[in-house]
């Protein structure tokens, strides 16, 4: 069978990697280059497997007031650049900050990134990808007890979930991350997630890509997708600058610009482009860096460690397809680094980059079948693109193919927004 994945990030290569490998011949279209040069090239760098959380969740309504309100914070709103796309998207986002939507999210989002877990560790297993791969856990620090007693109810839910967590104290979060000791006077308490990891998702992709090229998979990079057509209920071509493309199935997994394509053919995906930053910074003293990840609750910023880099990744701002870098951003990425790990890494000569999330309302995934009978999504994973990458093209790739998947798909298709 002859697949047309579209996209080349994270989610269109690990796709193409797993219909390649049921012996489908495969063809990965994309505008750019090389793979992985958008979202996928400087995202935080965590696998949080354990550590997936909606962002739409009870009080963050007036949380983002108060934010509005901070000099240093995890949401921005660019107001200029609203239109009737971003007030749609916001409100549907506000209707799921609700317990009840809370908790079903949550246990949605967490199935898809536990079922990624496993096939990483087969994927592993089975090829030898250098991607600066550490799987020590992820730190959350707070530097409060409000903030500290305010887990209570996350905690809850990973016990519901079976999601293997601890809460701990000081001494105990300077046991997992060493550098803390030099600022233990700024934290009161951490929860610890031991089963997750981090790693270089644009190095990941470009290794899983060159595996996908032994497979017999085709790039046709530096490829405009202009049109998607169709004929009685099936996608029947795409048009784009090198030709008409036929299939006879189809993945649509371009982040955030999938609602561009899908829109032709009337399915509306409620996907919006929610802007992040990262600085990625060489390692100056070993001693003061961190060995994992460490996110600062507060400010909502994760510090993760590469091999002889860090990276620091956060910021929600909602500015549209706007990628330009804003230097007042890059001063409230830089707080927490300079903060929890001086002397770490050096912060004047970071790479500063920006990139664009895939954020559904609900921050789950739309995965699946649509009412086209040769067309499957992999789009809308959000801040958890690669955490979740691996389980999500597995799914996806067994329903191209017409299998059972092994993950179970209640709530993932676009079939809950009807």
């Amino acid at each position: 069978m002859k697949v047309l994945v579209l996209g080349s990030g994270v989610i269109g290569v690990t796709t193409a990697w797993y219909l390649a490998k049921a012996g489908n011949e495969v063809i990965v279209v994309d505008r750019l280059d090389t793979p992985a040069t958008e979202t996928s090239y400087a995202n935080a760098g965590m696998l949080s497997f354990d550590y997936s959380t909606p962002w739409g969740a009870p009080g963050v309504p007036l949380k983002a007031i108060k934010w509005m309100m901070q000099d240093i914070s995890p949401l921005y709103f660019d107001v200029k650049r609203f239109d009737a796309s971003t007030i749609s998207w916001m409100m549907k986002m506000l209707a799921q900050c609700s317990s009840e939507a809370f908790d079903v999210n949550k246990e949605r989002m967490l199935r898809v990134a536990r079922y990624s877990a496993d096939c990483f560790r087969e994927l592993n297993a089975e090829l030898d990808l250098d991607y600066d791969v550490r799987m020590k856990g992820t730190l959350e620090v707070f530097r409060s007890q409000k903030e500290l007693d305010g887990a209570a109810s996350d905690v809850a839910i990973l016990e519901r979930c079976n999601v293997p967590h601890e809460m701990v104290d000081v001494q105990s979060c300077i046991s997992h991350e060493p550098a803390l000791a030099n600022v233990k006077d700024k934290i009161v308490g951490g929860l610890y997630l031991p089963g997750d990891g981090t790693g270089d998702c644009h190095k990941f992709t470009n290794g899983l890509a060159q595996e996908c090229r032994k497979l017999g998979v085709q790039f046709m990079m530096g490829t405009e997708i202009h049109s998607i057509e169709t004929t009685k209920g099936k996608v029947s071509s795409l048009k784009t600058s090198a030709g008409e493309l036929k299939a006879d199935k189809y993945v649509i997994a371009l982040g955030s610009y999938a609602p561009y394509l899908t829109r032709q053919i009337g399915i509306n995906l409620p996907i919006y482009p929610l802007k992040g930053y990262s600085l990625t910074m060489p390692i100056i003293d070993e001693s003061k860096a961190p060995v994992s990840t460490v996110m600062d609750q507060k400010y909502k910023v994760a510090v993760t460690r590469f091999d002889d880099r860090i990276r620091v990744g956060g910021i929600a701002e909602i500015a549209n397809f706007n990628k330009e870098l804003n230097p007042k951003r890059r001063g409230a990425i830089e707080f927490t680094v300079r903060d929890l790990f001086p002397g770490a890494g050096d912060v004047d000569g970071a790479e500063f980059w920006t990139g664009l999330r895939p954020m559904t309302p609900d921050s789950v995934p739309i995965l699946g079948n649509t009412q086209y009978d040769n067309l499957v999504l992999n789009s809308g994973h959000g801040t958890l693109g690669w955490t979740m990458s691996l389980g999500a093209s597995r799914y996806v790739a067994d329903v191209v193919n017409g299998k059972s998947p092994d993950l179970n798909p209640e709530g993932l298709s676009m079939a809950r927004y009807h």
